[in-house]
């Protein structure tokens, strides 16, 4: 493949951010950073990508975990301090006064959500704009659960009062994908139902939370809101060593919650909020509109490269029809722009180190097995930037189906009989969603009574995603624990 050059645009000034928040104060750090580099570079002539630098960020150590673990504690005070002990009232006061400080940053954050993480111009204002929401009506839920919490019930000669309370104190760990939104629909709930948070951000997607670190000193109590940097194998283990962490809510991947979970001396008193991977299928049945298929397939595998745990990770297409979407499909592939995320292009560099490289291996594990690349454009195109390949005929023995490959690859299975693709969806660790393509209601509906119980959302003639958040999101298996949407999210921090 040839290097891919990227448009050139000016880098926003360097954040070199030196604070991290505990109990109310912004301290200053004083020893090791991590440096952060674009994933839009200078491409060199021999493919190398030049790197522009745009920051800094603490790396702070085990003890100042533990700081941050009691000042949270101290906050919470076993249900009696200021903060969970406050009225509706007064919680509802400080989230407002937060939110029209977060709405002033939106040019801000949504810059560095371009630059630190390659989110497209539209994604990067959408992602903002949705957090945003999220937050009104999760205040408008909020008041609503309230008002019937008021009210008091009389039955049986007994006159009662039920209301939600807080847990305790939440270790709260987001992802680099989402790292505003997804972020939030941890923060809001949990610091609405009066808990108290520790919050450390993901390894990519830091600098663009920094402008808010300021906005939750002064909107809330000391200690309510503690916010640190750096590994996650120096802070989060550390802290979960605690008895003191009442909740783990963390949005990423199986292996590292469990590895948490583990480090908790009770587990059965720890409260687990994830959201974690998947592997969603989509399945095109023989009597599908091809041409809708193929334009909600590319959209659901392919926005943000991919790069979502709600992505389609594998479409299972009808042999009969196999060839003819295979045709549509690539072609729609190839046609796609790759660029810098200024340009608005719906392909962006990969921001994780060495995901190029993670992308390639799984393609040659595919083709070793008996897979082909069947798009034109596939593969590296410099070393953060691989345009998305398309790969058939995808077996379940390949690391391609195994994994979530969460980048721009997408496998396709041709299968005979429906009750295969059942079997291989029953089988897999995952279930969070699936997406169905057919025009027959018969078609539809059967295959909706048999995958119910294996997804917790099923799409019908459309991607997965997440939204509305309205709407409950979960999973079954190793997917999710517990329910987040603007309703359940105040259930799950209560």
């Amino acid at each position: 493949m040839p290097v891919q050059k990227l448009k050139q645009y000016d880098a926003p000034q360097p954040v070199n951010w030196e604070h991290y928040l505990i109990n109310g104060r912004l301290e200053k750090w004083d020893g090791a950073f991590e440096e952060v580099y674009a994933p839009m570079g200078t491409v060199q002539e021999d493919g190398t990508v030049e790197k522009i630098y745009l920051g800094r960020s603490p790396l702070l150590s085990a003890d100042k975990g533990q700081e941050a673990l009691d000042a949270a504690r101290q906050a919470y005070a076993a249900g009696r301090g200021e903060w969970p002990t406050a009225s509706a009232e007064t919680r509802l006061e400080a989230m407002e006064k937060f939110l029209a400080r977060f709405k002033a940053l939106r040019e801000e954050v949504s810059t560095m959500l371009m630059w630190e993480i390659a989110k497209n111009r539209q994604t990067a204002y959408k992602e903002f704009d949705r957090t945003a929401q999220y937050m009104e009506d999760t205040l408008a839920e909020y008041k609503r659960m309230h008002q019937e919490g008021s009210h008091v019930s009389a039955k049986d000669g007994i006159i009662s009062q039920t209301r939600r309370g807080p847990l305790g104190v939440v270790l709260c760990l987001g992802p680099y994908n989402y790292p505003l939104n997804e972020t939030f629909c941890l923060l809001v709930p949990a610091l609405l139902m009066g808990n108290a948070v520790i919050f450390k951000p993901a390894k990519y997607g830091v600098l663009l939370l920094t402008p808010l670190v300021k906005a939750f000193q002064e909107c809330f109590p000391a200690g309510v809101v503690n916010i640190i940097f750096g590994r996650g194998r120096t802070l989060a283990s550390h802290i979960m060593s605690s008895v003191d962490v009442d909740v783990l809510a963390l949005i990423g991947n199986s292996k590292s919650s469990n590895k948490l979970i583990e480090q908790h001396p009770k587990p059965n008193r720890l409260r687990q909020i994830l959201s974690l991977e998947a592997n969603n299928p989509a399945i095109i049945f023989e009597d599908a509109d091809l041409d809708l298929s193929v334009k909600q397939c590319v959209n659901g595998a392919l926005s943000y490269n991919g790069q979502r745990c709600t992505a389609l990770k594998v479409i299972f297409v009808h042999r009969s029809v196999a060839d003819a979407f295979l045709e549509k499909f690539t072609r729609a592939v190839d046609a796609l722009e790759l660029g810098h995320p200024m340009d608005n292009t719906p392909l962006t560099p990969l921001p994780e180190r060495g995901k190029v490289e993670a992308m390639q291996e799984l393609v040659e594990d595919a083709e070793a097995q008996g897979a082909r690349v069947v798009n034109q454009r596939a593969g590296r195109l410099n070393d953060t930037c691989f345009f998305p390949a398309v790969l058939y005929p995808v077996t379940t023995e390949m690391r391609v189906y195994q994994e979530e490959q969460f980048g721009p690859l997408i496998p396709v299975i041709a299968y005979d009989d429906l009750e295969e693709v059942m079997d291989s969806i029953a089988q897999s660790d995952y279930g969070q969603q699936a997406s169905l393509f057919s025009t027959q209601p018969a078609t539809i509906a059967y295959a909706v009574d048999n995958l119910v119980n294996q997804v917790c959302r099923v799409n019908i003639n459309s991607p997965c995603q997440r939204g509305p958040d309205y709407l409950p999101f979960t999973g079954r298996k190793d997917s999710a624990t517990g329910t987040l949407s603007v309703h359940d999210a105040l259930r799950s921090f209560s």
